[in-house]
């Protein structure tokens, strides 16, 4: 199992199973799975197509429910939740990143950042500050004001993964989130999730089908036919390389004043 970083495991999943019956063939996404996870790892998710990985990440994210079993999420049974309190879950306590970015093509790098903030109803003045700070946090301050087809996909990326920490969540889910990358643009984002991880401690499970990105993580869990085939520590992880110098705040790009000073508890659970 994984090294404890808190007391209290802030996933933890009991006899967990998953089965669709939209066919004349009932599906068995997830046989019986047990699993923790604690504050401040980062875990990789791999298997193959059809191992039941997805479904597991789409539990975990509260996107879908457990035929059967019990799954709780920061000390709270899920399975309990009614769907207003789930749709608070996923926007105050976990940030996604796809495969495919997913951000809005008429706005600008900024703007798109700031759309959870505006979801969850804070005001415009600190939404503004929360989401620059985000981008430079991600080394993106000075394309705060770029739409995406103005940024490369390493940029479009970053850029999904400072949206997805902009409501400082407790655990950043990533699915296949360097598959529209190339090997090098994938390695600049296998750096950030290590570098937000080591510094910032943030809780990150990763979703991938190819060995060479998890083993990046520090955990790896491979799944096979819904079931959880090997669960290990990686005590070497690969070290990804940043592919270009992180840019610093650039007040004219930013739009806010060089002297605008705010303080941003990040991440959340280091209270």
């Amino acid at each position: 199992m994984s090294e404890a970083h808190d007391v209290q495991p802030l996933i933890v999943l009991e006899e967990v199973y998953k089965v669709y019956n939209s066919g004349a063939v009932p599906v068995h996404a997830l046989r019986g799975i047990n699993l923790e996870i604690h504050r401040g790892e980062f875990v990789a998710i791999m298997g193959a197509s059809g191992s039941g990985k997805t479904t597991l990440m789409n539990i975990i994210g509260c996107l879908d429910r457990p035929t059967r079993g019990r799954y709780f999420f920061d000390g709270q049974d899920v399975g309990q939740l009614g769907v207003n309190q789930l749709a608070s879950i996923r926007n105050r306590k976990i940030g996604f990143v796809f495969q495919g970015f997913n951000l809005l093509k008429r706005q600008t790098a900024l703007e798109n950042v700031e759309l959870p903030l505006i979801y969850a109803g804070v005001r415009a003045q600190e939404r503004r500050q929360r989401a620059w700070e985000m981008l430079r946090l991600v080394g993106l301050a000075d394309r705060a004001h770029h739409l995406p087809s103005q940024l490369s996909g390493g940029q479009q990326q970053r850029v999904a993964i400072a949206r997805a920490l902009v409501n400082r969540p407790q655990v950043l889910l990533a699915d296949e989130p360097t598959g529209n990358l190339d090997s090098r643009t994938s390695e600049e984002i296998l750096a950030e999730f290590q570098r937000l991880n080591q510094e910032f401690h943030q809780t990150i499970v990763l979703v991938t089908h190819e060995p060479d990105i998890a083993a990046h993580a520090g955990r790896i869990i491979l799944m096979r036919d819904g079931r959880i085939a090997n669960d290990k520590l990686n005590t070497r992880p690969r070290v990804a390389r940043p592919a270009q110098p992180r840019a610093e705040p650039d007040a004219n790009a930013s739009g806010l004043p060089i002297a605008v000073s705010f303080q941003v508890e990040y991440p959340s659970e280091a209270k």
